[in-house]
């Protein structure tokens, strides 16, 4: 059968499929979500997202707060870093070099090209200077270029740390620069083939001695087979100086941004997890990264929950799989986390918030926000608040769809919009 073909039957078979998703009442939060019973089929529900452009409108924020691009006509923007001066390091570019491997990967592929931007990715560092604190960030400048798919971005010892999707790298940095001093330093390869999940998020710890690489997995449960599966899904302990890296944790499907929880040291990610057993399952996640641990992918998920697609089996892995701390729920591709500080306002002071790039396999489309999930005593408390809305918008069309969210020390939300091309930043009325 000609691809042509292929992909005309599997639209019929698309547009026939049932239509299961119950909207966003039906997603379990919290750290003990109810789980429903998987449901398997022909095909999993796709739901193609449709781009329009913000206009006049913008994302919608909590009464006293006020958001407003600060730049746009970006090359699809991923995460940002607020540097000591205040100045933000965007990452942009787009990776990955899987093939399809069933006619279902051709449509899915589509559908989900639907709903991203056409631009090219810049595979480039741009930095945004507001110099005289006004609000307006009226340098916009190309910090470093021919990068190889940027993503994850960090700061300490002197240096800005970037992960490529190949490799980890470093630029050496003094205060106030607006351009890197010369090439990156490679720190270490990275797992860079299929690269099915490309992004490789990136924190440091707070002396600099480390940095922990999110690598996901390079399929949704092993159907490429376990050997290219190897150093992926997990994450890596990096030795900062030397290069010298470990297995810091394993079994996360695709934990696709990190963070240090300040006052404890912790680390902490947000991960998505695997799809095809329904609009309800699998929940992605924000959890505690336990050195040592194993979550789960892709014997089980959430703790000992069987996946019987992964062969072959193996039952002392499945015993070994620990719960994720809070169910964020099911398909809202999580892709960017940040701790608060008491310079957001006191309603959200104490927290972490979460960038929500949204869903592409639910009939209901869920996610396509910001959201904040409180904590009390160091961990997820409560329901997750809405922050930042309206990226998807009641007419259903998408015109924004977020991924890094960055805290700054000022007092403002930083939020990367790899759709619209945008980076928007939330602050406080005074």
């Amino acid at each position: 059968m000609r691809p042509s073909h292929a992909l005309t039957a599997l639209s019929m078979a698309l547009l026939l499929s049932a239509c299961n998703g119950e909207g966003d009442s039906t997603q379990a939060h919290g750290p003990d979500p109810k789980l429903p019973t998987p449901e398997r089929g022909l095909l999993p529900t796709m739901k193609i997202a449709e781009p329009a452009a913000w206009g006049s409108e913008k994302p919608s924020v909590p009464e006293g707060y006020t958001i407003n691009a600060i730049a746009t006509d970006l090359k699809i923007p991923r995460q940002t870093l607020v540097l000591p001066n205040g100045d933000i390091l965007v990452a942009e570019g787009k990776g990955g070099t899987e093939a399809a491997l069933k006619p279902k990967d051709v449509i899915a592929s589509l559908v989900k090209a639907r709903g991203t931007t056409p631009v090219k990715g810049g595979n480039r560092l741009t930095l945004l200077r507001d110099a005289d604190g006004d609000g307006t960030y009226e340098v916009k400048t190309v910090f470093a270029d021919n990068l190889n798919a940027p993503y994850g971005l960090a700061y300490g010892n002197g240096h800005v740390y970037v992960a490529n999707q190949d490799s980890l790298v470093r630029f050496d940095y003094t205060d106030g620069q607006t351009k890197a001093s010369g090439p990156p330093t490679k720190i270490t390869d990275l797992p860079g083939q299929i690269n099915h999940h490309w992004t490789k998020s990136l924190a440091i710890s707070p002396d600099g001695r480390f940095l922990y690489v999110g690598i996901g997995s390079n399929s949704n449960i092993t159907e490429r087979g376990m050997e290219v599966e190897i150093d992926r899904a997990r994450v890596w302990e990096v030795d900062a100086q030397t290069g010298a890296h470990r297995a810091y944790a394993t079994g996360l499907r695709n934990p696709t941004a990190l963070r240090i929880q300040p006052g404890t040291g912790k680390l902490w990610a947000v991960a998505n997890e695997r799809d095809e057993l329904g609009p309800d399952l699998v929940p992605d996640y924000l959890t505690s990264v336990k050195d040592g641990a194993f979550y789960g992918w892709p014997y089980s998920y959430w703790g000992q929950n069987v996946d019987t697609r992964a062969q072959p089996q193996d039952p002392a892995k499945v015993a070994a799989a620990i719960k994720p701390d809070y169910s964020l729920g099911s398909h809202v591709a999580a892709l960017g986390v940040d701790f608060s500080q008491a310079s957001m306002g006191e309603k959200f002071a104490q927290g972490a918030f979460v960038g929500e790039h949204g869903s592409w396999n639910r009939e209901n489309p869920v996610g396509y926000k910001v959201v904040f999930v409180p904590f009390s005593n160091g961990q997820p408390s409560g329901e997750p608040v809405d922050f930042a809305t309206g990226f998807r918008g009641a007419d259903g069309k998408t015109r924004g769809r977020p991924v890094g969210v960055t805290v700054d020390p000022k007092g403002a939300l930083i939020i990367a919009d790899d759709l619209s091309n945008t980076v928007w930043r939330v602050t406080r009325r005074k």
